[in-house]
């Protein structure tokens, strides 16, 4: 049956008579009189950060780790145990370089390195070849692959490199490589496999005599734009995001943007102590200003404020913001960028409140740190907009506490050490234009519960995290009233529903976008945690996932300039019956039309009336409008976002499971939506009412 319901629904058929009595009609109440500020190209921003291989292995088009050698190339047995990252576990482990003719073929030299603290050496004895592979790599048949070895060595070394993909002797190719002259040369390289590998290697070896070291190595696809993905940075770009905050995250707090600027292969990788993990330092903030161009977004730049200084931040912002005349711009001219890349939006710090994060402080003394940073930043440039790094008191609480907050129980931590947000407020009035705030939720299945109360309550878990950020800057609107006169705006711009991929968990994310959507009058700006998580990457493949989908959805149908109007009921969303867990905010998200969620908002131009509808429920629902200040002139349009099952999901090398199909709709007061998706309607709205 329920195929037939999506059938229906892709056909834009009408399945009143179908129906029944199957549900009671929902009563949806629109009044266009009452508007709220038009939503922002920023509202369906991204979040980025290099959290061990995340970018590397996603965005960024290298396929070798390590490939300036900051580990030692060792056999297996001999590999240290990954480091403890801040939590205590395990930290991100890398496909590692390993020793061809012997264990002890290779030596890491540690005097004459190219880069770093330390290059490989190999001694050769002209009868065994010897050198280093790196295996783990994605092939794609027919594709072909770029790269180059910085080598030096002795005249009498004959060195090449090997592209194998399986066991038989002709699946590889080989490329010898010029022979050495004692300096440091670059060698290039180009290979197209012969067929798909998820185990390939790379193997740089040699014979003859004397010895060669290998300063860095580097393999990419030849479709690389710029050094970025050319498959994944696409899909990206059709997000239409508006903004990605970057680079980070932890990852910024023990990272000094000083280290990543020139030639990719002269900058020493570094150990982020942050995530336990190594970094090449190949994406800098020329590259990273660049992924924002080829996405066709702004970016929005973190500074560290964790083991960073005022005078570093501002360095910074010359670097990204100044003129080719002054002292930062002319390095930024002198690295291939001579226009400055103008940057708007500028966040001082992330989550200096966390115990989890490098250069943690007290509010007190990280208010007179974010003073001097904004003061050093503007004294820069005094055009930036600067978002100071906040936290409400339903996010802060010790390390150990397990709570599930509600607006009475957190009303006491206002003014107090577990109100960052109100710090910022009291403390450092005028050194700010924005607010950040993060949030981050896990999917809990609730075994006690009905199915469609388990759906439901899984569906609104995430967004009832964005409704207690709305209730508590209501209450700071009250206290620090200048808040609405010098419009100062919320930025959620980190935040995710961990967990599961697919047609449940993307309801869900549907559910967040409406919530923020009734929020604009302050929460202008918002970064989903990570923009690669919006897709199904592999190393030779992408494809939007279903989390993607939900959000080229709404970005399609109510993206910028779209005008929300008031959505009223007389159907309360509920309080939770079978909560689970804890972190989960005792507050009720939703508008007044239960089961379903609903909003609405005017087109740009007024010309157009567009509902948009979540039912997180098993069977089809039926909504009974009354429009208020408006009236439709004509049929409209409908399109659905769902699939087979809520376990659907959108992989690589398989038809999608979770797609948006459109029909038209006639024009009537009765409007029916299919079981488990998310739904917009548009209509003309008639001149007379706009």
């Amino acid at each position: 049956m329920r195929y037939g319901w999506m059938l229906a629904a892709g056909l834009g058929l009408t399945m009143a008579a179908a129906t029944g009595a199957d549900a009671e009609p929902v009563k949806v109440t629109i009044d266009a009189a009452r508007r709220a500020a038009p939503v922002t190209k920023y509202e369906y921003g991204m979040f980025i950060e290099p959290i061990g291989g995340l970018v590397a292995r996603t965005l960024w088009a290298e396929m070798l780790d390590d490939r300036k050698f900051y580990y030692p190339v060792l056999p297996a047995s001999q590999d240290a145990p990954p480091p403890l990252n801040a939590e205590g576990r395990p930290g991100v482990s890398y496909r590692k370089w390993r020793p061809v003719g012997g264990d002890d073929a290779v030596v890491m030299d540690s005097k004459a390195a190219y880069v770093g603290a330390q290059s490989p050496r190999v001694a050769l004895d002209g009868t065994i070849r010897k050198g280093l592979s790196q295996s783990g790599i994605g092939l794609a048949k027919g594709k072909r692959y770029d790269g180059y070895v910085l080598l030096s060595g002795d005249a009498g070394a004959q060195v090449e490199v090997a592209l194998v993909w399986g066991p038989g002797p002709d699946d590889r190719q080989t490329v010898a490589l010029p022979s050495p002259d004692g300096g440091w040369s670059r060698a290039p390289f180009s290979f197209t496999p012969a067929a798909d590998a998820a185990d390939a290697r790379l193997e740089i070896t040699g014979l003859g005599s004397g010895s060669f070291r290998v300063g860095a190595a580097s393999l990419m696809p030849s479709d690389n734009v710029r050094g970025w993905r050319a498959d994944s940075t696409a899909i990206a770009r059709s997000l239409n995001s508006g903004m990605w905050r970057l680079p980070g995250g932890n990852f910024l707090s023990n990272w000094d943007w000083h280290g990543a600027l020139g030639p990719r292969d002269k900058r020493a990788p570094m150990f982020d102590h942050a995530w336990s993990a190594m970094q090449p330092n190949d994406i800098g903030m020329d590259e990273w200003m660049d992924l924002t161009k080829i996405l066709g977004v702004e970016p929005y730049v973190t500074v560290d404020a964790g083991l960073g200084d005022a005078n570093s931040a501002a360095e910074e912002v010359e670097y990204l913001n100044g003129p080719a005349t002054s002292a930062w711009g002319a390095r930024r001219a002198a690295n291939g960028h001579p226009r400055p890349y103008g940057v708007k939006f500028w966040n001082i710090g992330n989550e200096p409140y966390g115990w989890w994060q490098i250069g943690k402080t007290s509010l007190d003394y990280f208010m007179i740190k974010h003073n001097a940073f904004a003061a050093a930043m503007r004294a820069v440039d005094p055009t930036i907009t600067l978002i100071g790094s906040g936290a409400m008191p339903d996010q802060l609480h010790p390390r150990d506490t397990k709570e599930n907050a509600s607006l009475e129980s957190i009303a006491p931590k206002f003014g107090t050490e577990e109100d960052w947000t109100g710090g910022l407020l009291a403390k450092a009035w005028g050194n700010f234009d924005g607010i950040s705030e993060h949030w981050y939720d896990r999917p809990e299945k609730r075994p006690n519960a009905p199915a469609d109360a388990e759906l439901m309550e899984y569906v609104r878990s995430p967004s009832n995290q964005v409704r207690m950020k709305a209730e508590e800057w209501k209450i700071y609107e009250r206290r620090f009233p200048a808040i609405k006169d010098k419009k100062i705006f919320l930025s959620i711009d980190e935040y995710a529903y961990f967990g599961e991929v697919n047609l449940k968990s993307a309801l869900a994310y549907a559910e967040v976008l409406q919530e923020m959507l009734r929020h604009t009058d302050f929460l202008t700006m918002a970064a989903f945690t990570t923009g690669a998580s919006t897709m199904d990457i592999t190393p030779t493949d992408a494809t939007l996932n279903s989390t993607g989908v939900v959000f080229k959805f709404y970005g399609e149908h109510f993206g910028a300039g779209v005008t929300p109007v008031a959505v009223l009921g007389d159907s309360e969303q509920p309080e939770p019956r079978y909560p689970v867990g804890y972190d989960h905010p005792k507050v009720r998200a939703g508008s007044p039309t239960y089961p379903l969620d609903v909003i609405a908002g005017l087109s740009p131009d007024g010309r157009t009336l567009r509902i948009g509808v979540v039912n997180a429920t098993t069977r089809p629902q039926t909504l009974n409008l009354d429009l208020r200040s408006l009236a439709l002139s004509g049929a409209g349009r409908r399109w659905v976002l769902t699939g087979a099952s809520l376990a659907a999901t959108n992989k690589v090398g398989a038809p999608a499971g979770v797609t948006v199909a459109d029909g038209s709709v006639a024009r009537g007061s009765r409007l029916t939506v299919p079981p488990i998706s998310a739904t917009v309607f548009a209509f003309p709205v008639s001149a007379g009412s706009r």
